[in-house]
């Protein structure tokens, strides 16, 4: 779904025709405005770099969670998935301008980073072999890199520090820390690249883990972690999709966070991934998760809309949803 002021100001309008219309004409004035307001998918592109350890623990530890997520993605089903472990500057910026020649507006970017990072206070920088990359070089790359709908996921330490680089309007950026000072090596990674593949991260069982439901699982296992160990937490999470501001641990529709991730599909299982690899079920999937997106973000214009056009939104969208599903179902 191609995210744009459009898009987003379509799923709050009041829709067409009369308060007292029929659910059938309702369902022609609004839910069909909102879904032909977002574009169908396109391709998704998984990128995942994994830096320098600086000691064989280290770089065993960071390859083996990029191996983790690339073999997960690829089980999904997913076919544009690239996975360098310990690459230079130069293979960082032939792939990000391999992907700016090759994506589309239309198509998706994923952009995760593993390793150590760290932070002078001016800029981050991601470690890998020879000259370090900085944020502010990673989001010029990314900014050239046409798909409308990206998310980073800096899973490094110091991470924190990249923010205020990488964020832009309609991208979601995650963090490991949510300062450049917590300079600590990061797990998140480990329980990031576990969302992947873990039904438990599906949160609301619709066989689909978002960007929201793997940055909500990555961090309470971080936390339980820590917990476990018995050790103060050196990393702390955080969500940034406003386009501004420092992130936050705790995303909601009250703090406005989290409306991007919640709608980005991550990863499918289960149904989702077979009926993706079959050709005569992906548009259904394709409108089901239009739906879904919807949905979401229609929750998070709540607080901005009356009561009953709410009601009536959500009503209408929930019964072209059940449809969808039982075609898809057959």
């Amino acid at each position: 779904m191609k995210w744009s002021e459009h898009s987003q100001a379509g799923a709050g309008q009041k829709p067409g025709g009369r308060q007292g219309c029929q659910p059938h004409k309702f369902l022609l004035s609004g839910t069909l405005f909102l879904l032909t307001a977002f574009s169908v998918h396109a391709s998704t592109f998984y990128v995942t770099f994994s830096g320098l350890g600086g000691e064989p623990d280290y770089d065993q530890r960071f390859k083996m969670w990029a191996d983790d997520i690339d073999s997960s993605l690829k089980k999904a089903g997913e076919a544009n998935v690239t996975t360098l472990n310990a690459p230079t500057r130069d293979q960082i910026r032939a792939k990000m301008a391999e992907l700016a020649r090759q994506a589309k507006p239309d198509d998706g970017l994923v952009l995760m980073l593993i390793g150590h990072g760290s932070d002078d206070g001016v800029d981050y920088k991601f470690n890998i072999p020879g000259p370090d990359i900085t944020g502010t070089e990673l989001a010029a790359m990314l900014d050239k890199i046409p798909a409308s709908r990206q998310l980073i996921v800096n899973m490094t330490s110091c991470s924190g520090g990249s923010i205020s680089h990488l964020q832009r309007k309609n991208r979601i950026v995650i963090t490991a820390t949510k300062t450049g000072t917590e300079k600590n090596a990061t797990v998140f990674a480990r329980y990031w690249a576990e969302a992947l593949r873990e039904p438990a991260a599906d949160a609301d069982k619709n066989e689909a883990v978002s960007a929201l439901e793997a940055f909500h699982y990555a961090q309470r296992k971080t936390t339980e972690f820590f917990d476990s160990q018995k050790r103060l937490a050196t990393e702390h999470s955080v969500l940034e999709d406003l386009g501004k501001g420092e992130g936050e641990r705790t995303p909601s529709s009250e703090n406005g966070e989290g409306k991007l991730a919640a709608s980005f599909t991550l990863v499918r299982l289960g149904a989702n991934a077979a009926a993706a690899r079959d050709p005569n079920k992906r548009p259904l999937l394709e409108k089901k998760e239009q739906l879904e997106e919807a949905i979401d973000k229609l929750k998070y214009e709540k607080a901005a809309m009356p009561e009953d056009q709410y009601k009536q939104q959500l009503t209408s969208l929930l019964l072209e949803l059940a449809k969808t599903q039982e075609e898809l179902d057959k």
